[in-house]
């Protein structure tokens, strides 16, 4: 959530920014009036309980009652008021950061560099879905019998390459000296503490999931009724709450965190989108970043996340792109959004394949996660989630890029010794 000052002393300063998110500018004006009156009732309600105390001094039994049922019919007021003013204010979406570019959609949105050449074979290049059929790796047409459409069989060498990035990641992310060596180079004297591994729940309670500001939109996640719980979307899902009514002592931070798990997305929004192969798929595996910083550090926090990912996709030897995402292409939590766009041949163009989410206090203060300073301040902490992997479509990529022209498939050179060879097929 915004911090309630700025949304009381520059609503339309929030209006303003909202808008650029193609979010409803009234959402602020319905907020602003809730909290007007959720105070004036509180206030009067304070008014009331010093009255109570002072008739109970001086024993006034029957001005006491009749004094305590205002009491009482105020402390309703006041609740009721306060569920929906709380409600208003979590509708209100992150504001963006002072470097995002203002756009209507993914269109607009930035490209800051370009890593790597596509690259050039002397035949026609083949999707990843007719390489994985040909080899006997992918089979959608089994899972589409056994599970549906947007599902998908990994098979043969292609789990030992999904095992294989899994197991690069954690190597990676938890080795000091690397970690170290990329943080210098986002800035120095950045943190260089290296990842806590974590295999963290797939399934999340409502009510956390809201706090966490990912359970909209519903109709995309998967809810179980019977428990009540949902399957969580990505890792940072139950990954952000780790520290959930806490508060961490400054000196711990930062907290990062690589966390394993397999995720679900219902993909309701994108009928008749990306259908073919295994680029948008219902249940998918992803290795995610999480972390909990200081507001001071939290952009450079984001920019090592960035960091982080492209040393891995430079030393698989991917071609990619980052791109800072415009206004309109944002979270609501995020208040800075960049991506990493891989070059996939089989569609001759880049596509996401990581992400890095900067959401500032806003979670924090939703999940009541807080930072003691050293000189014993409390404030709410700034947090920061990345992908590290997102399985199939990296999956995706190194199957493209790497395809020779007898229909087999290179092992980047930093996965050969997970997969104990350089070919597979």
């Amino acid at each position: 959530m915004i911090d309630v000052k700025l949304l009381r002393e520059k609503p339309e300063e929030v209006k303003k920014a909202i808008a650029t998110k193609n979010a409803d500018p009234a959402l602020v004006d319905n907020f602003v009036k809730l909290d007007t009156e959720w105070r004036a009732v509180t206030a009067s309600l304070d008014t009331l309980r010093a009255e109570q105390n002072k008739l109970s001094a001086e024993r006034n039994v029957e001005a006491a009652k009749a004094n305590k049922v205002k009491i009482k019919e105020a402390e309703e007021k006041a609740a009721a008021l306060e569920k929906e003013r709380n409600s208003a204010w979590e509708k209100i979406p992150n504001l963006p950061s002072e470097d995002t570019p203002i756009g209507k959609g993914e269109e607009d949105n930035t490209v800051i560099h370009t890593v790597g050449v596509p690259p050039q074979f002397d035949f026609e290049p083949k999707d990843h879905l007719a390489l994985g059929e040909a080899l006997g790796l992918i089979d959608m047409e089994t899972a589409g019998a056994v599970s549906g459409p947007r599902f998908a069989y990994i098979k043969g060498a292609l789990v030992r390459i999904e095992f294989a990035l899994v197991q690069y990641a954690l190597e990676i992310l938890t080795n000091p000296n690397i970690i170290r060596s990329i943080a210098r180079g986002v800035k120095p004297g950045h943190s260089d503490a290296a990842f806590v591994p974590v295999v963290p729940p797939v399934m999340i309670k409502p009510e956390v999931f809201q706090r966490m500001a990912r359970l909209e939109p519903k109709e995309e996640r998967y809810h179980i009724p019977s428990d009540d719980l949902y399957l969580v979307g990505s890792a940072e899902h139950t990954l952000g709450p780790l520290h959930m009514d806490q508060i961490i002592p400054e000196e711990k931070l930062p907290l990062r965190y690589v966390g394993f798990s397999t995720s679900f997305r219902r993909e309701a929004g994108s009928y008749g989108k990306d259908t073919r192969g295994i680029l948008r798929v219902h249940q998918f595996d992803k290795v995610e970043m999480e972390s909990f910083t200081t507001a001071e550090n939290a952009q450079t926090e984001q920019d090592f996340f960035v960091a982080v990912q492209e040393y891995l996709m430079w030393t698989l030897e991917i071609p990619y792109r980052i791109v800072m995402c415009c206004t309109a292409d944002q979270g609501d939590p995020d208040a800075r959004h960049l991506d990493l766009e891989a070059w996939m041949p089989g569609q001759k163009c880049y596509r996401e394949t990581h992400s890095a989410d900067l959401m500032n206090d806003y979670q924090a203060r939703r999940l009541n996660t807080r930072v003691k300073r050293k000189d014993g301040r409390v404030e709410f902490a700034y947090m920061n989630d990345a992908t590290v992997f997102a399985i199939g479509r990296t999956l995706i990529a190194i199957m493209e890029n790497y395809q020779t022209a007898d229909g087999k498939i290179g092992v980047p050179k930093a996965l050969q010794k997970y997969v104990g060879a350089p070919l597979i097929g």
